[in-house]
This record gives C-alpha cells, structure tokens and sequence, in this order.
C-alpha cells in the first residue's frame, strides 16, 4: 500500500483548517459546528445560538421549546443585570442550576449561546469547546 503525497493546496487547506479563529470573528456557523459536536456529549440536551439576524435551535426534547428559549433569554439577561448592579465587569458565562437540568448561557461576539445539560453532566468539557476557536 502506497501513501498518497499531499498536493501543496491540500497542504494549504490542511494549514489554514488548523488556523485557530479568533472568538470575537466566530461566526454563527462555526459556532454552530461547535455546537453540534457538543451536542454529542454525554448529558447535553440541547442548545440554542441566536444573534440579530438569525436563531438555531436544536433540543432533543421539542416540546419543551418555549421554555427553554424564555429560560435562555433570561440567564444572560439577569447575567447583565447582576454584572452592572455588582460592578463585576463583562460577564464571561453564567451557570443556573435546577433540580434536573443545568443550562449554560455565554455571549461569544454578536452570538447568545445557552447549552442545556443534565444535571449531573460535565460543564468545563463544552465550555472549553465553545472558547478554543
């Protein structure tokens, strides 16, 4: 069995897929590449990415949609909240925990992001993801 040798554009695609993207120059779509991967873990429930001109949702559970799009809304909003009455500066993500299910809610450029996990799932190993563009 021979080894096909790299033609220097398959080289050059090679380099520039392994470039790092800067987080605040993630666009919606590889976020939402992320998000997708992320979705595999163990525990994640869903996710929803919003910005100005466009939403995607994907949750395993739909009927639960509402709920969840009212519950991200309001984690980053209260985040916002609590940073200005507290003085705390940008607020990086905030974690809410109920008796069941957890929901993850960060900003990352123009993007709202919530991540909704089991209770007892892993939070680093998806947050880690969303912040090594």
């Amino acid at each position: 069995m021979t080894k096909k040798k790299k033609t220097s554009e398959e080289t050059a695609a090679t380099e520039t897929l392994a470039q790092p993207v800067a987080i605040e120059t993630a666009t919606a779509e590889d976020l939402k590449t992320r998000l997708e991967e992320i979705k595999g873990y163990d525990g994640v429930i869903g996710y929803i990415l919003r910005n100005a001109t466009s939403a995607a949702i994907d949750l395993k559970d739909p009927t639960k949609l509402i709920e969840y799009a009212i519950l991200s809304s309001s984690a980053l909003d209260a985040a916002e909240e609590l940073s200005e009455l507290f003085s705390l500066g940008e607020v990086d993500n905030i974690l809410v925990e109920g008796k069941e299910v957890k929901v993850l809610s960060l900003t990352i450029g123009e993007n709202r992001i919530s991540l909704f996990l089991e209770k007892n799932a892993d939070v680093e190993k998806p947050l880690k993801k969303l912040h090594t563009f």
